[in-house]
């Protein structure tokens, strides 16, 4: 590692430490409570003596002759440190001021006051450094514009921000709320679930054949049994095993790996919930899910109703319910059960004015009908609801309608949360779909569903009537944490190579 001048600096103030017998980089502490729970114990009884060690970054230091004020932050809240001579002694005093700086982690012992101004106060009787911050974090800005000062934030590009975050984590206090959100989310889910009897479960990452989503995978190899692995795209088809072991109630909640485009809403892994409920529907999944996003802001946030996008949204059930084929018929004045082939819908959108890609199936062009004319226009949480059987090679037939399968997609705020079918347990019928599916598309597409012969073994054994449900995790934190991109809600998200850029 290539050092700047101030880090050469830096370094030096640890080699000296050492050499005068302090450790930079002690391995045992004597913390004895984090800053939020020193600050509890002292506010309920300011009538005792409170000592405590506290540790934590120093943020800000401020000597004053034979006084010094600090301030330290841990991952819990900040509080004041005051050294003073009296009480530490010269030497001590010169010690800090020499060997300290700004993102030191500092070890600090005193008892507890107020000072004038009321501020909390640890009056430090003893102290050590626990580990010497070599680089400096980065340090807000301030300028002048129009003889005003304003404040530039703290490492403020969203590409440095990514690309380390754990220097945005330590200097952006709103960025740890996010993550703060995105635990609770998780969280709040596990426990609605449990709560109504479903399993937790975990199911392969690594999978000889890939499915249970449209999507291209990624490949690896395995050495030592000289296999193609794929990493899993949806824990679909292995949760519905499940099922049919008599584990009526089952969920996951873990990555996906998906080799497609990346944009604001979609990375390459992801974080995403899918459960299976023996004996529902996807009308039963819907009104279950209602509830669940509603259970989880109430958990979160102690509201159901919120900013997103300078929009409030209001997660209180019933959400509105939209008929996919009306739907489209509203906003773009195209039936799709008028045009039952790829050709005849492709020509009904030109004439519409709408370009199209040539070539695409029928199931890609309503995606694009979809997504151009309804998802983005729905803000308020909406399920799209009975959608043709070209897109939806795993779902049920709604009855009477072997065109027309059971199944919805939750939108809110402008683009997809959740997914969920009135699943397809007839082996028979389901082979037939996953051959149809090669035809409609290329050996070479992206889109394609491969045959799985084992799935089909399990679902001849008997598999009840059931309803699946599958919603990004990354997707509901940014609309609770009011965040317009997906890399704002995922810790390391995945950014280009700097050699590309």
């Amino acid at each position: 590692m290539e050092l700047n001048n101030l880090e050469k600096v830096r370094l030096d103030k640890a080699l000296r430490m050492r050499q005068n017998g302090r450790d930079p980089y002690p391995t045992r502490t004597a913390v004895s409570n984090n800053i939020s729970e020193a600050i509890s114990a002292f506010t309920a009884d300011e009538t005792v003596e409170h000592v405590f060690t506290l540790g934590g970054r120093i943020r800000a230091t401020r000597p004053m002759g034979k006084i010094i004020f600090a301030h330290i932050e841990d991952g819990f809240g900040r509080i004041q440190l005051f050294f003073r001579v009296n009480t530490l002694g010269e030497e001590a005093m010169k010690q800090f001021l020499d060997e300290f700086d700004l993102g030191d982690f500092i070890q600090a012992t005193g008892k507890l006051f107020r000072t004038k101004t009321g501020e909390i106060t640890l009056e430090v009787t003893d102290f050590k450094m626990l580990a010497k911050a070599i680089t400096p974090l980065p340090a807000a800005k301030d300028e002048v514009v129009d003889g005003e000062i304003v404040r530039h934030a703290t490492l403020s590009d969203p590409e440095a921000r990514y690309r380390q975050r754990y220097a945005d984590l330590a200097v952006n206090s709103d960025v740890r709320k996010v993550f703060q959100v995105r635990a609770g989310v998780v969280r709040a889910i596990r426990q609605f679930l449990d709560d109504r009897g479903f399993l937790e479960v975990e199911t392969p990452i690594l999978q000889p054949i890939y499915g249970g989503a449209a999507a291209k995978p990624f490949v690896t190899h395995h050495n030592q049994l000289k296999q193609d692995l794929f990493l899993r795209i949806s824990f679909e088809l292995y949760l519905k095993r499940l099922l049919v072991g008599m584990l009526d109630r089952v969920y996951e909640i873990g990555r996906d790996f998906r080799n497609e485009g990346v944009s604001f809403k979609h990375n390459p892994e992801f974080t995403q919930l899918e459960f299976y409920w023996a004996y529902a529907d996807y009308l039963k999944v819907m009104e279950l899910t209602e509830q669940m996003v509603a259970f989880t802001c109430d958990k979160v946030l102690g509201t159901r109703k919120v900013t997103f996008n300078g929009q409030e949204l209001d997660f209180n059930p019933p959400w509105k319910r939209v008929e996919l084929r009306q739907g489209l018929i509203d906003a773009c004045g195209i039936d799709i059960a008028a045009f039952p082939t790829e050709t005849g819908l492709e020509e009904a959108m030109k004439a519409k004015g709408i370009k199209v890609k040539p070539g695409m199936p029928r199931g890609k062009l309503i995606d694009q009908l979809i997504g151009d004319y309804l998802e983005i226009n729905f803000i308020q949480p909406t399920f799209l609801y009975d959608y043709p059987r070209d897109i939806s090679p795993l779902a049920k037939n709604k009855p009477g309608d072997p065109s027309t399968v059971e199944r919805f997609e939750g939108f809110v705020g402008g683009m997809e949360l959740c997914n969920a079918f009135t699943e397809l347990n007839e082996p028979m019928e389901q082979e037939a779909r996953f051959l149809e599916m090669g035809r409609e598309y290329g050996a070479d597409d992206e889109e394609r569903h491969p045959m799985d012969e084992d799935y089909l073994q399990a679902m001849s054994y008997g598999m009840p009537p059931c309803g699946g449900f599958g919603m990004g995790i990354d997707r509901l934190t940014m609309l609770l944490a009011d965040k317009r991109t997906i890399r704002e809600v995922i810790l390391f998200p995945h950014l280009r190579s700097r050699d590309e850029e």
